[in-house]
């Protein structure tokens, strides 16, 4: 390499330099001339989720509970791989859904990420913080498009100024519906303009993604599912002068995102169930 650039003339050396830093330009100016997020959506690009059940759900049997008419809010939630859907998928059918991760970079050059807090005029789960996400329809190509639909539907973000980057290893709620968490990068945040639906979400906000890590501003209660205890977690955040809690699943999906972002575990135990599965000859 030394030697091929001690032979080229200067405006050969010069055209030879500017090919290899064109990409890095590139990619750093589709995100609004943030090199980090850049960096990140490189980063995240890679990464590559455990696997989990490999069956596709093409039951119409109706669930119990549809999830607050296809919307993903829940009191528990883990990932799939730690329970007993793909040791039994013919018994454990889950319906399919995805929620958005959109993360952009703070004016503080922190990494944030896009909630929203539910109507308080819904029936079911009022006034609770959740990702924008839904159930997947007919249409949808794949999980990507299923966030990103619904966060249009949901808050007004354009599917355009979006960045899907990589998914996560499928959710699993209480009502057994299999969720799918999207990590999209907002390519620039001045150009998001929140037009929240007011049949469905009362107000949008965000918050630093390393939050979810942190073992501030942070509460636990012991419950049990399945017949197996775990600790359900509570992330106080206050914004201006608004007070939001964001726990269940919706915590639990955010602290996932945030430990695969800053690639390190929270500084607190987590404590997901350990399901016994019997023997398999």
């Amino acid at each position: 390499m030394f030697l091929l650039h001690r032979r080229l003339p200067l405006l050969a050396r010069t055209t030879l330099l500017c090919s290899f830093m064109e990409p890095a330009l590139t990619a750093s100016s589709s995100f609004g001339g943030s090199s980090r997020l850049a960096a990140l959506a490189q980063q995240l690009r890679m990464y590559k989720p455990p696997p989990s059940s490999s069956f596709e759900n093409d039951d119409e049997e109706t669930q119990a509970d549809q999830e607050s008419a296809g919307k993903v809010v829940s009191q528990v939630g883990f990932q799939e791989s730690m329970t007993p859907v793909p040791k039994d998928p013919e018994r454990f059918k889950p319906k399919r859904a995805a929620v958005l991760i959109c993360i952009f970079e703070g004016d503080e050059g922190d990494l944030r990420v896009i909630l929203t807090k539910r109507s308080s005029r819904l029936s079911t789960h009022s006034g609770e913080v959740s990702l924008p996400g839904g159930k997947a329809e007919e249409g949808d190509k794949d999980d990507g498009m299923t966030a990103t639909r619904e966060a249009e539907e949901e808050i007004g973000l354009d599917p355009s100024l979006v960045d899907v980057v990589t998914s996560l290893e499928p959710f699993l709620s209480k009502h057994l519906l299999r969720v799918i968490p999207v990590i999209g990068i907002l390519k620039d945040k001045n150009t998001f303009n929140p037009k929240p639906n007011p049949a469905e979400v009362e107000a949008v906000f965000d918050a630093p993604l390393e939050m979810f890590l942190k073992d501030e501003n942070r509460r636990s209660e012991e419950r049990e599912w399945m017949g197996e205890k775990y600790l359900i977690h509570y992330f106080d955040y206050r914004t201006g002068d608004k007070d939001y809690t964001i726990w269940g699943l919706t915590a639990g999906i955010l602290i996932r995102a945030a430990s695969v972002t800053y690639k390190r575990p929270p500084a607190f135990i987590e404590q997901c169930p350990k399901f016994k599965y019997p023997k398999m000859n």
